[in-house]
């Protein structure tokens, strides 16, 4: 098996956590803007759309792991709207056009997704097989399904990863939930009862592996822990995390108002979805950091660690 890996959008916080897990691999970055390469990582340029020469890069690699998308968070207008899907579909599409002109069948390509599938889904328990929800983010989600389903690539194992939270040590999704409940608004957000579907940023890289490696892994996976938490239960275990013991609510009117001044949507944290993996249970798929308050213990320790060593 060859030892290099193309990542596409592996210039962002979930893109380094996958390329610090493949110290040992030639790792190719698809990136938009040059980049001088790095150790173990090259840097390749292409637009995220159409083929270029940027897909003779795929000939004679292991894996395509597609993480490409712009961020969600921002104001829901049409022309971001529009951006937020156009994004995750041209790249889904441009790999999938790529793979089908090889010669040589490339082995295993993995494609980012979104748990947000699913929509603002209550407590029901959702799994690879669960009916998907409605409303914008369900549709961006379904899309994007849709592109990675276009191609046929029959001699290529082909996995999508329907992700739920990252949770990883420096920035990322964590890094605002901390910042709030610092500044003492770290009580439940809305309701407090929206489900938070998670993972800690070594499961997802484990997990990545594990799907490169397991022959038999292919169509829909849950990138998640097997134990999701309302967003209650969140907010307190970031409270003790941090060692302060209380934590003012968050009144749904309020986060609406403050997301129109950020340039959010209130929906990112208001609405939530219970979402686990029925596929890795089966596999006996083995998370170090299935719980959330070890997890959480676990990061904020490492990132004490690394600022004392900077």
């Amino acid at each position: 098996m060859s030892n290099k890996i193309v990542i596409a959008g592996g210039t962002g916080f979930l893109g380094s956590a996958v390329i610090k897990a493949f110290p040992d691999d030639e790792i190719v970055v698809l990136t938009r803007k040059e980049k001088k390469s790095e150790g173990n990582v090259r840097y390749v340029v292409w637009d995220a759309k159409t083929i270029g020469d940027w897909a003779n890069e795929l000939k004679d690699s292991k894996a395509v792991i597609n993480l490409v998308g712009r961020s969600v968070n921002c104001r829901y207008t049409e022309a971001n709207k529009q951006e937020i899907i156009s994004s995750r579909v041209n790249a889904t599409l441009a790999i999938g056009k790529a793979i089908e002109g090889l010669n040589k069948p490339l082995e295993v390509w993995i494609n980012a997704g979104s748990a947000a599938i699913f929509g603002n889904s209550g407590d029901e328990l959702k799994n690879e097989t669960s009916a998907i929800g409605h409303g914008f983010s369900p549709e961006v989600c379904k899309a994007w399904e849709k592109a990675f389903d276009k191609y046929n690539n029959p001699y290529t194992r082909k996995v999508f990863l329907r992700i739920g939270m990252v949770l990883q040590q420096n920035g990322g999704i964590l890094k605002p939930f901390i910042n709030m409940t610092k500044f003492g608004l770290g009580g439940k957000i809305g309701t407090g009862n929206q489900y938070m579907t998670w993972i800690h940023e070594h499961d997802f890289t484990d997990l990545i592996k594990y799907t490169i490696l397991d022959a038999e892994i292919k169509g829909i996976l849950h990138a998640a822990s097997p134990f999701p938490v309302t967003n209650r239960e969140f907010m307190k275990t970031i409270r003790h995390a941090v060692q302060i013991p209380f934590g003012l609510p968050n009144p749904a009117v309020f986060i609406k108002i403050g997301a129109v001044f950020i340039g959010t949507e209130a929906e990112l944290v208001l609405s939530g979805r219970r979402v686990v993996s029925s596929v890795l249970e089966k596999k006996g798929f083995k998370f170090k950091y299935p719980y959330l308050h070890d997890a959480v213990a676990r990061l904020l320790n490492e990132n004490k660690l690394s600022l004392s060593k900077k």
